[in-house]
């Protein structure tokens, strides 16, 4: 027979564990609500920064800026988006074993292949493997600032300027719905600007004081906006996984408070039933 003080210990105890998910869930929600305005707010400006770009493209030279630079991809660097925390189902461990997949199948083709790690749990997971970081950028999705963008930017385009990297990828979730995100690659550097036929494009820009000096102000900065972008996104898939996480603990600990309470009101008939037995037992041997 079951012992029913471990039994109510134990409901005591998913119902202790059931608060805290749901009260995780309650906040996930609140910054997911906030992150998804910021993606949707975000998203019209690089895509217009990328519809300029790809204008100045048509009126400039294919090699007229550095970072426009194509060469042959000896040295890559991979921008790896993580959490600073745990709880959020799959997230991490999708992003990381894509990671996993790409140093195992592209290590013949190049010569060195360095993560900058942005994220406490991708730091966590690579800090005792043989993998050479070009940086890390830690305890950064509590407050997301194009700050941050930028001094990662700043960063990585001077070690691209530098021909220490050939080739520099984004890897992050991108953000579907609070239900769905995606692991993506995305090449950031060389900046490779959309294909646009001149024929049909049909907005016509004004650039002062020339095309040459705009593309050396927005290459930097286009780069900027598009690491911010994969902040946000990442920030709000990982705010999406964890409601998504939490909801099912909670659920799963109702459904065991209820396997468990029934347990419980079993347990304890058999006891009142064995009792009655052994007073009955009692007052026939008496007789």
């Amino acid at each position: 027979m079951a012992n029913l003080k471990d039994i109510k210990t134990r409901i005591a105890s998913v119902k202790s564990t059931q608060q805290i998910t749901s009260a995780m869930k309650m906040v996930s929600a609140a910054r997911f609500k906030k992150a998804e305005e910021s993606i949707f707010n975000n998203r019209p400006y690089s895509d217009k920064m990328l519809d300029v770009l790809g204008s100045l493209a048509l009126r400039t030279e294919e090699d007229a800026h550095p970072l426009l630079e194509r060469r042959e991809p000896k040295n890559v660097g991979i921008v790896v988006f993580s959490s600073d925390r745990g709880l959020c189902g799959s997230f991490n461990g999708g992003i990381l074993r894509s990671i996993d997949r790409f140093l195992r199948e592209k290590a013949d083709k190049y010569e060195s292949i360095r993560l900058y790690i942005v994220g406490k749990k991708a730091n966590d997971y690579y800090k005792n493997k043989d993998v050479e970081y070009l940086g890390k950028l830690l305890e950064l999705f509590g407050n997301v600032t194009f700050t941050h963008a930028q001094e990662l930017g700043k960063e990585v385009t001077e070690l691209y300027t530098a021909n220490e990297l050939d080739l520099v990828y984004m890897v992050y979730n991108e953000f579907r719905s609070a239900l769905s995100q995606e692991v993506v690659y995305d090449r950031l550097l060389p900046v490779e600007p959309p294909q646009v036929d001149p024929d049909t494009n049909t907005t016509e820009y004004i650039y002062e004081p020339d095309e040459d000096t705009m593309l050396e102000w927005i290459l930097p900065r286009y780069v900027d906006v598009r690491l911010f972008r994969a902040m946000l996104e990442s920030t709000a898939s990982e705010h999406g996984a964890r409601m998504t996480a939490m909801e099912s603990a909670t659920n799963n600990a109702n459904d065991m408070i209820d396997r468990l309470t029934l347990k419980y009101n079993r347990a304890r008939q058999e006891s009142i039933t064995s009792e009655l037995m052994d007073i009955v037992n009692g007052v026939e041997s008496l007789k």
